[in-house]
């Protein structure tokens, strides 16, 4: 199936405003539709193209970036392979699975120099850092990321056109919408949230529409990530890290404890280790931010963090990866409006999703109560001069006490104060409390 993406509409900017003066590198996880999105691009939008995908290449592929000091006979011998003609300034040359062949993405810089046709990469970030060494990295590159299917392109592949729109338009009027509307948008939500945005996934729930079918998916996209680890990492630690992401957010930690996942090991290490695993665009890191203030980042703390799935149906797939689909709690109590409480952090990696998917980067931030336990603020975004808190609930409780500690100790910092939480829009004196679909538009 062909989804709505919205990234169509920055490659067609790109196209348009940047004609032959940049290719542009699509990156992102494995599975989210790069490829995909890419060809049906080039159907569109020129008059022909060629799609070499190096990961079903050949030697006579391979042979054609050992020398790419005669263009006109790189040309020619690419048109001749793929049975394709290229015309000057309409066709566009399509490097799928670019790290692959790092010579491929070397030539990217003589190629746009040359002018002649356009350039699209696709890579997979857990291998395109590994395969850059002794290349030349083309500047002429302009880089954007490929996510999950968002809230609204999950709606558009239903079918629904409307709701997102009308969602924002309720946000915008700051009133509640009454039960049957709350209702029927939260329902869309736990749907969104059990399906997850991975196309393969989706199309399974529409073909099939059985969750025990879009899980099966969602466990083989799990498995290919989880040899991708392997590779980057034969010890398999980067696999233990990421496959116990639900585990450390279920202990309610204020960080993610790597003592209780793997071995003992050097900072480098683990930092090196974290640093693929966060290229990789599987996963969403919140750093905590030491001092909370607007440019959060100059004092984040780095070694200090959380860490989140890129994509929520993988990580309600992923908590109970383990047991066989009936057994799964978040599937059965999501279905029936039942999640508890201690299971909050479900709805806590789909802020953190949407956040980053929106284009924050994502901090959080604790401190200690009067009896040794903390408090914790779940995400921190900065408006204006102004830092705004986010508190998340799994539950329709309003209470807030970290939220409203966090404003008393930085009450001069403080701008809208927010919870998102699984009831209607109210107000709680200085609180917004926001029904979590409202995410998108903070």
């Amino acid at each position: 199936m062909i989804f709505k993406r919205k990234m169509y509409a920055t490659m067609l900017q790109w196209k348009n405003k940047r004609p032959g003066k940049t290719a542009l590198l699509l990156k992102g996880a494995r599975r989210v539709g790069k490829s995909t999105l890419v060809e049906e691009f080039a159907k569109r939008e020129y008059k022909s193209y060629i799609l070499v995908d190096f990961s079903r290449k050949s030697k006579e592929i391979d042979d054609l970036f050992s020398n790419m000091m005669d263009l006109d006979f790189f040309f020619l011998r690419l048109q001749n392979i793929f049975g394709v003609s290229l015309h000057k300034r309409e066709s566009v040359i399509i490097f799928d699975e670019v790290q692959m062949q790092p010579l491929a993405r070397q030539a990217i810089k003589h190629l746009v120099k040359d002018g002649r046709y356009d350039y699209i990469e696709t890579g997979s970030l857990l291998s395109l850092k590994k395969n850059i060494k002794g290349i030349v990295i083309p500047s002429e590159e302009h880089a954007e990321t490929l996510y999950p299917l968002d809230f609204e392109e999950f709606y558009w592949a239903i079918g629904n056109t409307v709701s997102l729109g009308q969602m924002h338009d309720a946000f915008m009027m700051k009133r509640p919408m009454g039960e049957a509307v709350h209702r029927r948008w939260m329902r869309d939500l736990r749907l969104y949230m059990l399906v997850g945005g991975m196309p393969q996934a989706v199309e399974a729930y529409l073909q099939s529409n059985d969750m025990s079918a879009v899980d099966e998916v969602k466990r083989g996209i799990l498995e290919i990530y989880e040899s991708d680890f392997f590779r980057i990492d034969p010890s398999g630690r980067a696999s233990k890290i990421f496959s116990a992401i639900p585990a450390q957010l279920n202990s309610n930690a204020s960080r993610y404890q790597f003592g209780k996942t793997i071995k003992r090991q050097s900072s480098d290490k683990t930092k090196e280790l974290i640093a693929e695993i966060e290229s990789s665009k599987t996963v969403t890191i919140a750093h905590h931010a030491n001092d909370p203030q607007v440019g959060m980042g100059m004092f984040a703390d780095f070694n200090v963090y959380k860490m989140f799935l890129a994509d929520t149906g993988l990580f309600v797939t992923l908590a109970f990866k383990d047991k066989l689909y009936t057994e799964n709690e978040i599937y059965r109590k999501l279905l029936s409006d039942k999640l508890e409480s201690n299971m909050g952090y479900v709805y806590e990696n789909l802020v953190a999703q949407m956040l980053k998917t929106k284009g924050y980067e994502v901090f959080y931030y604790t401190f200690p109560t009067e009896n040794k336990h903390n408090y914790e603020i779940d995400f921190l975004l900065t408006k204006g001069k102004k830092i705004v808190p986010i508190e998340v609930k799994s539950s329709g409780y309003k209470t807030h006490k970290s939220l409203d500690m966090f404003c008393e100790k930085f009450s001069s910092r403080i701008g809208e104060r927010i919870l998102l939480y699984t009831k209607d829009y109210q107000k709680d004196g200085p609180v917004t409390c926001l029904p979590i679909y409202y995410t998108p538009f903070l």
